[in-house]
């Protein structure tokens, strides 16, 4: 179980204490001037696997954590957009590429860091790639190509090898996975 984080009440700014509230189930930060509580939940990261002629764009990550390694166009969720728009707009942004969805591919529950990947395939319009300030480069990468020891998370490992795998075969499923 997670423990709480959150040492200050955002109501009135009190410092708060961990305990289980009445009726909850898990424990939370209270605040113990004005009873506030607070929840931590889950981040939503979407993006998408986008690709061209059977090959996927990468980017390769100007920005920590994991500076210099190549990563899927995926960030986290903003409020009041929707899984669709938070990962095209992500896709822009660090790719710099139009694409058209393709449906949702995978969601992926990273445990350890309470995150949630929600990622689409993607196909992109043109073969041209514009990357911001967040992406120090972004290439295509054929199955057999991808610098498989330079990725930057386990997540785009996983989704990557199943994304292939079901390219191989013609046809694509819902992917769901745990990360602990």
């Amino acid at each position: 179980m997670h423990a709480p984080t959150i040492l200050h009440c955002n109501r009135c700014g009190a410092p708060t204490r961990d305990t289980v509230p009445d009726g909850d189930t898990h424990v939370r930060a209270v605040c113990g001037t004005c009873g506030h509580i607070q929840y931590e939940n889950p981040r939503t990261i979407v993006g998408t696997v986008p690709t061209w002629e059977g090959s996927v764009l990468l980017c390769r990550r100007a920005i920590e954590p994991r500076h210099g390694l190549w990563t899927l166009p995926a960030g986290f969720m903003e409020l009041g957009e929707s899984t669709e728009q938070g990962a095209l707009r992500e896709t822009q942004e660090e790719a710099g590429i139009d694409v058209a969805l393709e449906g949702l591919y995978c969601v992926a529950n990273v445990r350890p860091v309470s995150q949630v990947y929600l990622l689409y395939r993607a196909r992109m319009l043109a073969p041209r790639w514009d990357p911001g300030p967040e992406t120090l480069e972004a290439a295509l990468f054929a199955p057999d190509a991808v610098p498989w020891d330079q990725l930057a998370f386990r997540t785009v490992r996983e989704t990557l090898q199943r994304f292939f795998a079901e390219q191989r075969r013609g046809s694509f499923t819902l992917q769901t996975f745990d990360i602990e």
